[in-house]
């Protein structure tokens, strides 16, 4: 969240902020209650001063024998501690109330990030890939397609399972899977990250603190009620992203400076309930309800972390460079920021099947594996991470950075197309055999069951 103090001084640059990225808060009914707030605890503190006279004042009555002014102080004295009790106890409500308003307002955009509605103005920076492309088919197969026909994608017996939004892997197309897990986990490690392996569930309390909450609960599976239900603290959601608990492990602690930077890597399966959109986005698995990825989380200095975010973003392309796999960098306008972060740039894959109206030259489309984004310290404020300068001096805010590292099935699916070759088999990207015990080709496996025979179902 933001610091209430920079709000309150600062009004008019948050409201531009807000105007900026179309959000829609009430700023006004905000700052309404902050100065409502403030004159409450400026009335307690005026009474708890009063009140301490008079307590000075009962014991001068004593000494001086008198007693029908000291039994009028001390009647007095109940009365002021009667109105300050009052007074804290709309302070708090007001507290409360105030702290929920203020997990409303998003992270004011770095000054740097482009002016803009939503993804139309975003800016692209640069491209990588696309001046020695390998020779793909005059028409390439899209991944459903072709993950049908090979037998290592089935999303129908997924959805029979489960559900729309989910799917098996089968055979190759779970080693692959399984492969380019190790494969990222092995080049983060290159770069300096610690593993983690995180429980999946996570509390209210965690989701709030990364800045899901309160905003994106919608998004979110709860584990043991609906979703339409008031939540406590203590309650559980399946994770959307490695992000949650990872930056949440530190919550109230402190780490010290020499700590800095901590840079993590976790994999997860991810669960969001993201609804399809229309035309391809509603087969194959680009938009599904559950995901895997290796997740990136960085706690900085604050004087480091904008140089950091250019750092990761370069760890997050390497996974991509190795697979030479055609990319490009985006960087975020203000309106298509995510609510915590203060600037992103995405990295997206290029994936030659499906053709999209702001696709490349070469055909195709944008597939986004990556979003390295920089929130400052908004999510530590919301969190409780801190960290010491110097062990004499007061613990401050750190910043926290994360990047996905990347966001597996759309990866899938880029090798899926831009390897896929004229006989209809897929090429491994040669960084990815060792992974795969040296195979360099997938062809696909038989379909198993009378249904795979034209006979139908069985009786």
């Amino acid at each position: 969240m933001l610091d209430r103090t920079y709000v309150r001084e600062n009004p008019d640059e948050v409201r531009d902020a807000l105007d900026n990225r179309g959000a829609d808060v009430d700023l006004d009914e905000i700052l309404d209650l902050d100065e409502r707030w403030r004159e409450l605890k400026a009335r307690g503190d005026e009474l708890r001063h009063e009140r301490n006279q008079i307590t000075e004042q009962i014991g001068q009555l004593v000494a001086a024998g008198k007693q029908e002014e000291k039994d009028e102080a001390i009647e007095q004295s109940k009365e002021l501690k009667a109105e300050i009790e009052d007074v804290e106890a709309e302070a708090d409500e007001l507290q409360e109330e105030l702290r929920e308003r203020m997990l409303e307002i998003p992270q004011v955009p770095h000054e740097s990030v482009p002016l803009g509605v939503d993804e139309r103005h975003n800016v692209e920076d640069r491209r990588w890939g696309f001046d020695d492309l390998r020779d793909v088919p005059e028409d390439v197969t899209p991944h459903y397609e072709l993950g049908e026909e090979m037998d290592i994608i089935d999303e129908d017996r997924g959805a029979k399972t489960t559900g729309a939004g989910f799917y098996f892997l089968k055979g190759d197309g779970a080693r692959l899977e399984h492969a380019l897990i190790q494969f990222m986990m092995d080049i983060h490690r290159e770069q300096g990250y610690v593993d983690l392996f995180p429980p999946v569930p996570v509390k209210s309390a965690a989701m709030r603190g990364t800045g899901q909450f309160p905003k994106f609960t919608d998004d979110a599976y709860r584990l043991g009620g609906s979703n339409d239900e008031e939540y406590e603290e203590e309650d559980l959601w399946l994770c959307p992203t490695a992000e949650v608990p990872v930056t949440n492990m530190y919550a109230g602690d402190i780490l010290l400076q020499d700590d800095l930077p901590l840079k993590h890597q976790a994999y997860t399966p991810n669960f969001r309930r993201e609804a399809g959109e229309h035309g391809t986005e509603t087969r194959g698995i680009v938009r599904v309800h559950q995901f895997n990825k290796v997740e990136l989380v960085n706690f900085v200095e604050p004087e480091n972390s904008y140089d950091r975010l250019e750092e990761l973003l370069d760890e997050a392309e390497e996974v991509l460079r190795r697979l030479e796999l055609p990319y490009r960098i985006l960087e975020l306008c203000t309106g298509d920021l995510t609510f915590a972060s203060a600037k992103t740039y995405d990295i997206e894959v290029w994936a030659p099947a499906d053709d999209m109206d702001d696709g490349p030259d070469h055909g195709g489309r944008w597939l986004e594996v990556s979003s390295a984004s920089n929130f400052e310290d908004f999510q530590a404020r919301r969190a409780g991470l801190r960290y010491r300068p110097e062990r004499h001096e007061s613990a401050e805010y750190l910043h926290t950075l994360n990047a996905s590292g990347l966001a597996i099935p759309r990866v899938m699916v880029a090798i899926l197309e831009y390897y896929q070759n004229e006989d209809g088999t897929v090429t491994v990207p040669e960084a990815l055999r060792p992974y795969m015990d040296g195979q360099e080709v997938i062809e696909g496996h038989e379909k198993v069951g009378e249904a795979a025979l034209g006979a139908g179902e069985r009786e």
